[in-house]
């Protein structure tokens, strides 16, 4: 298929699902169903896969839950909704658990509340003094749709609460669902339960709505004042005694292997339930646990969502395509023929890297498994031998980038191996390839969230030869792109304007905005904390002094190696140069009105109740600040298990005041 052919196929999905949004969403009348409307979905994420050429600004890889409606009010959550990250077996937990050990610097006997996973619509419901203030619906995550009167006429939602010890200032979340023995009178008119619960809540007249025999179970607070309750599980009763329905399913377990087990005897049953479920829910017990755990910037440390078993299905390989990532990565990505996995077409999956197709010898027109686990990228799980062709050949993984240059395995110091991605050398912006998947990411959501202009749009505008460089963005020629098909007055005139909007940024959206390798959402942050200003920053770089960045807790020699590499190339140096002239840039704010403000730190020894990592969150939670060296500013050096005499000594010298971990605390209460 030629590349416009691709193009018009691809945006036809993406317009097919623009409307099915619109009906589901604003008109609360769905025309297809759920599996329908995942498999458009899949297909438009499976293209931009296949054709890196491929996005959209309403593409589903971009958007985020979904735009709160017009028809109603919208109202900021007071503590994000955010999604749970997913784990579909005993590994992922294992990793979910060894993660809660590292961040809290040591390994502690846990205690998990499990909850089924209903297949609802989430709802969020704010008391003041007893009485149901506001209802509002999840909406992005961060926006929400108030949608209070219609959430009133559920019968298990309680609108006044007089128990003493119920908080005069909390928000109940929970999901709102229909029985399938319920929804068997509705089917003639909604393509399933949670369609039927969608589209009921949303409806302009909550007489309406209460003809709909919603249900409401409650499971966690979002915004709670003067929590004193200790336990997830406590919760739950308390939420019970206050008059709201829990789940009856609801269990406190204590190890991985008590998960696992519980999940394979539940999903068994799901199907006798009363209600959808997909999975279980599993959260950290402890209530003070959860709150020093947090949240990472889609997700919260201490909940994860384990997902019933994968779908599978065998299909044979048409073809393996490279593809080539803003790092330099290269991706293998097997082209299958299409196949039905769980209700979703299925036309590609990802090969993961050249020693994966050569520990499973994948190869051109092999009959392969693949494995489809909720939302993860389909992959081959195994090769059909016995349907293997004798004139079958090897697949030889290419030594060159698409782009002309060699490509390399770096060697990984630390486990003495080279690594298995086989990479472009990231020569600044010379490799195309790679040029327009960093603008791609320079202009993505996370970074500088450009409005408009999508990553379909990046591609058009790099064949065209309006843009290069990111710096390019801002000097588009905007008379030039009004002549181009499907451009208009009022479309440039709004990209125009996300542009203009975009040249506002914080120091950590725009470090994460320029690509380094490893300098992820959080690392960016670290580094933004620690240099505080994008002259500092760059002063850093211009006068050799990365090696100072692993006074940083976080960063270490895998992000130093990383931002010597980037900087090595003057050509980087200069496109962050040109864009911090032509970017309003803001530096770092911290917290001014905490208990240690005017007061800095220094670690030295291993601390025993947390890592540096959070107690450095800590300290400039409450408007302290953690420096890397002791000097006659430094007001407290802190001392944990095996400090370093040097230090110690020097402090003395100094008339710094030493504390043990203990006392520091005891700073904090």
């Amino acid at each position: 298929m030629k590349e416009d052919k691709i193009r018009i196929n691809y945006l036809k999905k993406i317009n097919d699902l623009k409307k099915h949004n619109k009906l589901y969403f604003e008109d609360s009348s769905p025309v297809i169903s759920d599996k329908d409307y995942d498999q458009i979905k899949n297909e438009i994420l499976n293209l931009e896969k296949k054709f890196s050429y491929l996005k959209d600004a309403s593409s589903p890889s971009i958007s985020l839950g979904y735009t709160p409606s017009k028809n109603f009010i919208k109202s900021k959550h007071r503590v994000k909704m955010l999604s749970l990250s997913n784990a579909f077996d005993s590994e992922d937990l294992e990793n979910f658990e060894k993660k809660i050990f590292n961040y809290l610097n040591k390994k502690i006997k846990l205690e998990y509340s499990v909850e089924p996973k209903i297949d609802g619509i989430s709802a969020s419901l704010t008391y003041k003094n007893g009485s149901l203030i506001m209802g509002t619906s999840r909406g992005d995550g961060i926006t929400g749709e108030v949608i209070t009167e219609n959430l009133k006429t559920i019968k298990d939602i309680p609108q006044k609460i007089t128990s003493k010890d119920f908080p005069k200032d909390i928000e109940i979340r929970g999901e709102v669902f229909i029985k399938r023995s319920e929804f068997d009178k509705l089917k003639n008119d909604f393509a399933n339960p949670r369609n039927a619960a969608s589209g009921s809540l949303r409806q302009k007249n909550p007489n309406e709505t209460k003809k709909i025999p919603l249900n409401f179970v409650a499971y966690t607070y979002g915004y709670f004042e003067s929590n004193k309750i200790r336990k997830q599980s406590d919760f739950l009763n308390f939420l019970q005694r206050w008059g709201f329905k829990t789940n009856e399913h609801n269990k406190i377990l204590n190890s991985i292997d008590d998960l696992t087990n519980f999940h394979k005897k539940f999903e068994k049953e799901r199907f006798d339930l009363e209600y959808d479920v997909d999975g279980l829910v599993y959260k950290i017990n402890s209530l003070e646990l959860q709150k020093r755990l947090g949240f990472t910037a889609n997700s919260p440390r201490w909940a994860i969502a384990h997902k019933f078993s994968a779908d599978s299905a065998f299909s044979q390989i048409v073809d393996i395509n490279i593809q080539v990532g803003r790092t330099g990565a290269l991706t293998p990505v097997a082209r299958i023929k299409p196949v039905n996995i769980g209700g979703v077409v299925v036309s590609n999956a990802t090969l993961h890297n050249e020693d994966e197709i050569i520990r499973k010898d994948i190869r051109i027109h092999d009959t392969v498994k693949i494995e489809r686990a909720g939302d993860v990228i389909p992959h081959v799980i195994s090769v059909d031998l016995k349907k293997r062709k004798k004139s079958s050949k090897k697949f030889i993984f290419p030594k060159k980038c698409p782009c002309g240059f060699d490509t390399i395995k770096e060697f990984n110091k630390v486990t003495n191996k080279f690594d298995a991605v086989r990479r472009c050398p990231d020569r600044g912006f010379e490799c195309e390839k790679m040029a327009v998947e960093k603008i791609k990411h320079f202009i993505s959501k996370e970074a500088l969230n450009i409005d408009g202009l999508g990553k379909k749009v990046v591609e058009k505008f790099w064949d065209l030869k309006l843009i290069r460089f990111p710096q390019d963005i801002f000097n588009l020629d905007y008379t030039q792109i009004s002549k181009l098909e499907g451009w208009g007055d009022l479309s440039v005139s709004n990209l125009k304007f996300s542009i203009n909007q975009s040249k506002k940024v914080s120091l950590d959206k725009f470090l994460y905005s320029i690509g380094i390798r490893h300098i992820g959402i959080e690392n960016a942050k670290l580094l933004a904390e620690y240099t505080i200003s994008i002259s500092n920053f760059l002063n850093f770089i211009k006068n050799k002094k990365i090696n100072e960045f692993l006074n940083i807790d976080g960063i270490g020699d895998t992000q130093i190696n990383s931002l010597k590499k980037f900087f090595e190339n003057k050509s980087n140096y200069k496109i962050i140069e040109k864009l911090s002239s032509i970017l309003n840039i803001s530096d770092l704010k911290l917290n001014k009105n905490g208990k240690l403000l005017n007061n800095s730190f220094m670690f030295t020894g291993k601390l025993s109740n947390m890592s540096r990592a959070e107690a450095k969150s800590l300290i400039e939670e409450n408007s302290g600040s953690v420096v890397s060296s002791i000097n006659k500013k430094l007001k407290y050096l802190i001392i944990g298990e095996k400090p370093t005499n040097r230090k110690v000594e020097q402090a003395k010298e100094l008339g710094i005041k030493i504390l043990s971990e203990k006392e520091w605390l005891n700073l904090l209460n």
